[in-house]
């Protein structure tokens, strides 16, 4: 299985993500963790390149939306791999980040198109100002504007696609117990 977390910068994807793989480990699962960008050469570029300040730039985000697609399809391999080994895959992002970050939903899928879609998707919904809040300090490029545009796209999305959405202004705590109750009949398990 493939299973996905999304969400604005802020809501907690790495957080959560972490703990999902340990809860699923505890619970004798083998689980292979991802994350986008990754770190491979062409994530590493993507990295470098959201520390610039015009990030939130269109042109800038359709250079970003064509190298995440490179990224994702050198990814696509590894999910496969880990699923053939019987490995649960939980993913910090997928190409759902690029329709609502790029917003060219139609060319993004295009540029997609080999990319799998994963077999759960959860949103970790979270308000714009909070995210400013705890992104404070941190490499993130977005401002509240464009982080308000990206939480609608977001919304809309799972709306369309049948994400599952969890309030992400819940305390850590609150949001991994949310988590489970998702997850553990997706995968034949109880809490």
């Amino acid at each position: 299985m493939y299973m996905c977390l999304e969400g604005i910068d802020g809501s907690g994807k790495s957080t959560q993500t972490a703990l999902l793989e340990k809860w699923l480990q505890n619970c004798g699962l083998q689980v292979f963790r991802i994350f986008e960008p990754t770190d491979s050469k062409v994530g590493l570029l993507i990295r470098e390149m959201l520390q610039d300040p015009g990030a939130t730039d269109e042109n800038f985000q359709r250079t970003l939306a064509l190298l995440f697609a490179a990224d994702r399809t050198i990814l696509m391999e590894k999910i496969a791999h880990a699923e053939s080994e019987g490995q649960i895959v939980v993913s910090d992002r997928c190409f759902y980040s690029s329709m609502v970050y790029q917003d060219g939903a139609e060319w993004i899928g295009e540029i997609n198109r080999f990319v799998r879609k994963p077999d759960v998707t959860l949103l970790l919904d979270l308000d714009p100002e909070t995210a400013m809040t705890r992104c404070e300090g941190s490499d993130s490029f977005e401002d509240l504007n464009f982080l308000m545009r990206t939480r609608s796209r977001y919304l809309e999305l799972a709306e369309k696609e049948g994400f599952f959405i969890l309030n992400a202004n819940n305390g850590i705590n609150k949001v991994h117990e949310d988590i489970k109750r998702v997850i553990a009949p997706k995968l034949g398990m109880c809490i």
